[in-house]
């Protein structure tokens, strides 16, 4: 006889329920087979073609194990960057780069610090380590080393900077994160996010791969899934002092980063002719989607990503203007999750997405 119905399940450990689950872009709109989606900041040029061959030659082995330290990967990617292999650490996103940082420092009753509108993933896994999390105010859009530091106290373990940051697309100069190593005490880990790195063009950014290179609590992450176009496959990777990779490590689940995903990304570093098409493709629509959007009488700010973030007078405008853009057959991202309800994130996309974008843009101003 099958067991009666109970409602008596295990409840998770105090705190999971409170959680807001990471809601990805939208994908899909009803009634409308094939819709522009300009949501995820996903590259509009699609992988590389080698990394498509090296992905489908996988398929004859899917029934071995990946290489569970990645080391071909490994070498791979310390080659392209000139960085130590041995101080690397791969992840399935560099969001699980975040949640083994956050799982291996944080204990019930510390903190982390980083932006109000920071990426949601920092957060997530800290709050399921018991963790606080403390949002520093960004009244331009952007982090100000001054606010970080005002939350940072004797609990604080990591503190995190996307840089350039997504929802926003602003940066911090390398004398900012300077600062801000220099102000933070030698046990607190900093950790910066680029990326978006490789569609940066402004001189007064530059990786911090050197600054990690010579202290002992920096990490800086980077991902395959935006200048590579690898979303699907999730790989990221973070640079690391050598003891924090070693301390990682010993709870990174096995075999983390699956056999295709591997070869695929070998395969993307060493098509530079797709990676630099795929730079271009922004470098040059950018300022022209920021310089039309400008001219319909919206705000907009300037931006390091591949996307741009558009200012409406308010939620109210900013959520009708979604749902406009949506009957048009285009899918953006309305981040009020991110603590911008008046603003749309647009990812830059092919030349004809973007100008369809545009008119139809231009065509929810005049009627509003």
């Amino acid at each position: 006889m099958d067991k009666p119905v109970t409602t008596d399940a295990p409840a998770p450990k105090a705190g999971i329920l409170d959680i807001a689950p990471y809601v990805g872009g939208k994908s899909k709109i009803d009634g409308i087979a094939e819709p522009t989606k300009l949501s995820s900041n996903e590259n509009a040029l699609g992988c590389s073609p080698k990394a498509a061959a090296a992905f489908a030659e996988a398929q004859a082995k899917l029934f071995r194990y990946p290489d569970g330290h990645a080391n071909p990967l490994r070498t791979a990617v310390a080659a392209y960057h000139c960085l130590e292999p041995e101080r690397l650490i791969f992840g399935n996103g560099s969001d699980e780069v975040f949640a083994l940082l956050n799982q291996t420092y944080l204990e019930a009753g510390d903190n982390i610090v980083t932006g109000e509108h920071g990426f949601l993933a920092y957060r997530i896994s800290a709050l399921a380590c018991q963790a606080e999390v403390r949002l520093a105010p960004e009244p331009e859009r952007r982090i100000e080393i001054d606010r970080l530091l005002e939350l940072v106290d004797g609990r604080t373990k990591l503190v995190y900077i996307s840089n350039p940051a997504n929802p926003t697309g602003t940066w911090n100069t390398p004398e900012e994160l300077s600062e801000l190593r220099e102000r933070l005490a030698p046990d607190v880990i900093l950790v910066i996010d680029e990326a978006y790195a490789e569609f940066v063009d402004e001189p007064t950014w530059e990786s911090a791969f050197d600054m990690a290179r010579g202290h002992d609590n920096i990490v800086v992450t980077r991902t395959f899934s935006k200048i590579h176009g690898l979303a699907g496959l999730r790989v990221g990777f973070g640079y690391c002092p050598k003891d924090l990779v070693d301390a990682m490590d010993r709870i990174r689940l096995p075999f983390n980063i699956n056999l295709p995903a591997q070869a695929a990304a070998i395969a993307a570093l060493a098509d530079q002719a797709h990676i630099d098409a795929s730079k271009a493709q922004v470098t040059s629509w950018r300022p022209r989607l920021i310089q039309a959007i400008r001219s319909f009488g919206l705000e907009v700010g300037v931006s390091a990503g591949n996307f741009v973030l558009i200012r409406f007078r308010d939620g109210d405008e900013a959520a009708r203007a979604n749902e406009f853009l949506m009957t048009q057959g285009l899918i953006v991202r309305h981040v009020a999750n991110y603590g911008l309800p008046n603003c749309l994130r647009v990812t830059v996309g092919k030349d004809a997405e973007n100008e369809a974008f545009l008119d139809a843009l231009h065509k929810f101003v005049v009627q509003r």
